[in-house]
């Protein structure tokens, strides 16, 4: 069972005690910092910037961390990643913290007074600008437990790598970034090697309530492309062309049978979406091309091949018999987020210690995805959420993430603090029970 509490080294009360008092003195500091990782929340916020793109952003936490004279700060990783160094006093293992940074190209539709107005460009068209999934809260949060561990970093026992990720939500078009672009440029690596690596992400889940699952939680994700190239005509005579709009339909409808049909949903489930379809200009004119993007979700290593053949064969043959072209690209976003059992199973203690022990529930298994999972694919990994909706409101009743109404109630932030400083202080300390 996920909630089963990890039994503490045998025959030792000294790593108890040593955490009881770190996170006693963290208590007062972490009170203090709330504030400031409101205040920070609100500027990121309202100075949202895309993939790959996050200038300041990286600039303001860069300047924090220098701040808090930590070991080393490095810059532009990945493009515009930030990797803070806070080596403690004492001997002790390695750790590593992740926050992501980037923005969507979402319009803001809420009424919040630090709203975003900003415009930018995303793969060539511009748009609106909007940290719609919480992405400015993890900077903060990650931002406040930054200080408050720097503030004891001459008992902590070990180190800590905080990393401030770019491109969490896919590199623009012809780029590289994100997790595996960090992992590739060594974040990862070097002395001082992690040995366990946190993150945490808001959800629209009851306020201040801290949620995990082990093993397998977010789903693996590839992107789909699909290009369908036929015949212009006139739309008053489409018998002398051939029209890709039509066979654009037939594929989107065919391509839902294949998890339903196809696949064995009872070993994993599995899901594809075409969320972009364009094609023509005028409405008595059948276009010569139809472009359609969309995603796939899978769990299992085997389905996920076999999902992406039965896609490349059903389009190219759907188009084939129409007298079509079919051309699909599909590019690998991110493995399966995998929690590892038995770090998860230590994390409980500190989780519980954030939230309080009845806020910390388990999560199910989501459709979603992440691209920590290149991180978990070096070393363990736990990756959690963080309940952000108003106080009353019920799971997924508020506005989800990527939508232009999300928001994130602000005094749950404090919780992500407590949670990545628990984390942190109980780890390099050595394994805990529950009190």
């Amino acid at each position: 069972m996920v909630m089963a509490v990890f039994a503490a080294a045998a025959g030792s009360d000294l790593p108890h005690a040593r955490t009881d008092d770190l996170k006693a003195e963290a208590e007062a500091a972490i009170k203090t910092v709330e504030g400031k990782v409101i205040d920070w929340r609100r500027d990121v916020h309202q100075h949202p910037e895309l993939s790959n793109r996050e200038v300041r952003t990286s600039r303001l936490i860069a300047d924090h961390l220098r701040s808090l004279n930590l070991d080393q700060v490095k810059t532009g990783i990945a493009h515009t990643g930030v990797v803070g160094i806070l080596k403690g006093g004492k001997p002790g293992p390695v750790i590593a913290l992740r926050a992501d940074m980037d923005a969507l190209p979402v319009t803001e539709m809420t009424d919040l007074p630090f709203a975003s107005k900003a415009r930018g460009v995303h793969n060539g068209e511009e748009v609106g600008v909007m940290h719609a999934c919480g992405h400015d809260t993890h900077v903060a949060i990650l931002m406040g437990a930054a200080e408050v561990l720097a503030g004891m970093s001459d008992q902590l026992p070990g180190s800590i790598r905080f990393i401030f990720q770019p491109a969490e939500e896919g590199a623009p078009q012809g780029e590289e970034g994100g997790a595996d672009l960090m992992v590739r440029e060594g974040v990862l690596d070097g002395p001082g090697r992690p040995e366990a690596i946190f993150g945490l992400h808001v959800a629209p889940l009851p306020t201040g309530t801290l949620h995990v699952r082990a093993g397998p939680t977010l789903a693996a994700a590839d992107g789909l492309s699909i290009r369908v190239e036929g015949k212009q005509t006139h739309g008053s005579t489409p018998w002398l062309g051939v029209d890709p709009i039509t066979v654009a339909a037939q594929i989107i409808t065919a391509l839902q049978t294949i998890p339903s049909r196809h696949l064995n949903v009872t070993r994993a489930p599995a899901v594809v979406s075409i969320g972009k379809i364009e094609g023509g200009n005028r409405g008595n004119i059948i276009p010569q091309v139809v472009e359609m993007e969309g995603t796939i979700r899978t769990f299992d290593p085997e389905m996920r091949d076999d999902f992406h053949a039965r896609i490349r064969r059903t389009a190219e043959r759907i188009a084939e018999i129409a007298g079509a072209k079919a051309t699909v690209t599909i590019d690998g976003y991110a493995p399966v987020t995998n929690n590892s059992h038995e770090l998860t199973e230590r994390a409980m203690p500190s989780l519980r210690w954030a939230a309080g022990a009845d806020n910390v529930h388990e999560f199910p298994r989501m459709m979603w995805a992440e691209d920590f999972a290149y991180y978990q694919e070096k070393i363990p990994g736990v990756y959690f959420f963080l309940g952000g909706n108003k106080p009353g409101v019920g799971a997924w009743e508020a506005p989800a993430n990527h939508s232009p109404y999300f928001d994130v109630h602000e005094e749950v932030l404090i919780v992500g603090v407590r949670a990545m400083v628990g984390l942190a202080l109980d780890y390099l300390s050595g394994p805990v029970t529950d009190n």
